[in-house]
């Protein structure tokens, strides 16, 4: 049975990642010389920067480690590269890790024991740690103390183990999944916020000059309007503009450079790709505008209703093209004139106007 959806190929499913996924690639992992080594290096987030510079400095003056930090917000915002950054602003190790690669207690404990005094231990996603490695985790989170059962059945019996006092840095696109226990062991909690589009042009050229390719300020501009206000798909693009400077051009990237290059790549100057004119022509052309469930459109266009919500979402409410509503998702106006449809007239009930039409969908 062919299992393959029509619009597949249209919505990227056997292609490459997205351009303007904030999602780390590989790629993104080996341009590890891109980020910044120090607060000082690190573009926008301000008020992050500023409570991190003053709670570093303190624990260095007590001679203290770091307390608990989480931190939360969109993929792509740095949130890797600041837990790096601190571990180097404290002068200590840092060990990483992800919640899914903690499959068991076990594997926790022997992460935690090879600890040194003051060290960095980062979990990226760590929403998604196993239950039962929470239970490992909050006595050593609080007390710097481990709890190891030996043996099995009636003779087995628990030991405590001490441990190196341990700053742990959790990342989470998802701080509502964390449960209650696990958040309130973090001293501190920070956001990370879409970066400005004057940040976003910094955070190019600065990616520019450590490729060693000349860049016109406008299309440093250019670029940061599109990359969402994320500095993980900025360098993404630029490095793909870099490509197309070589080839098509004479190396320099220039406004029209940026502006060829991101066309053929299907970003259009909003940022927005296939995939995200796909979403809405599901909303508009399929269910009349909205309101829809997720689990309808996620059917529709063959995706995950995670996905969705976390990755394709999170931008288009940014740009205020989409309504989440308690009757489901609903396209504006603003995504109607983007997308050039036609946006037609709602027709109004008389005998009660709105109290009406709400009765009769409820009825429906």
């Amino acid at each position: 049975m062919d299992n393959h959806h029509p619009d597949a190929e249209l919505l990227g499913h056997d292609l490459e990642p997205r351009l303007v996924s904030g999602e780390e690639s590989v790629e993104d992992h080996r341009e590890l010389s891109l980020r910044p080594q120090l607060l000082d290096e690190f573009i926008g987030q301000e008020k992050v920067r500023r409570n991190l510079s003053i709670f570093i400095e303190a624990a260095k003056q007590r001679d203290e480690s770091l307390e608990h930090l989480i931190l939360h917000g969109p993929p792509g915002l740095g949130k890797t590269t600041l837990a790096n950054i601190v571990s180097r602003e404290m002068g200590v190790n840092i060990k990483t890790t992800s919640g899914p690669a903690i499959e068991r207690p076990g594997d926790l404990a022997a992460i935690l024991t090879n600890l040194e005094q003051g060290d960095v231990l980062f979990i990226d996603e760590i929403h998604r740690l196993n239950r039962s490695v929470e239970e490992v985790l909050y006595p050593a989170m609080e007390d710097f103390e481990l709890d190891i059962v030996i043996g099995k059945g009636p003779s087995a019996r628990s030991i405590r183990l001490d441990i190196s006092k341990f700053t742990l840095i959790g990342a989470t696109t998802r701080v509502g999944m964390l449960s209650s226990p696990l958040r309130d062991r973090f001293g501190l909690l920070e956001r990370m916020e879409f970066y400005t589009p004057d940040e976003m042009t910094h955070v190019v050229t600065r990616t520019a000059g450590l490729l060693e390719t000349e860049i016109e300020d406008d299309a440093a501009f250019q670029i940061a309007r599109r990359s969402r206000g994320t500095p993980r798909i900025a360098n993404r693009m630029l490095k793909r503009v870099r490509d197309w400077a070589q080839v098509q051009a004479d190396g320099r990237i220039t406004a029209e450079v940026v502006k060829n290059a991101l066309e053929a790549l299907g970003v259009d100057p909003l940022g927005l790709d296939d995939t995200d004119r796909h979403y809405l022509q599901a909303i508009i052309q399929k269910f009349g505008g909205g309101p829809v469930g997720l689990d309808t459109i996620a059917a529709s266009i063959a995706e995950e209703p995670e996905t969705i919500e976390d990755v394709y979402e999170p931008y288009l409410l940014q740009l205020g093209f989409i309504d989440r509503t308690s009757r489901g998702r609903m396209a504006t106006q603003r995504a109607y004139e983007h997308m050039g449809i036609h946006q037609p007239q709602k027709t109004q009930l008389s005998m009660g106007g709105m109290n009406a039409s709400l009765f009769a969908s409820d009825k429906n």
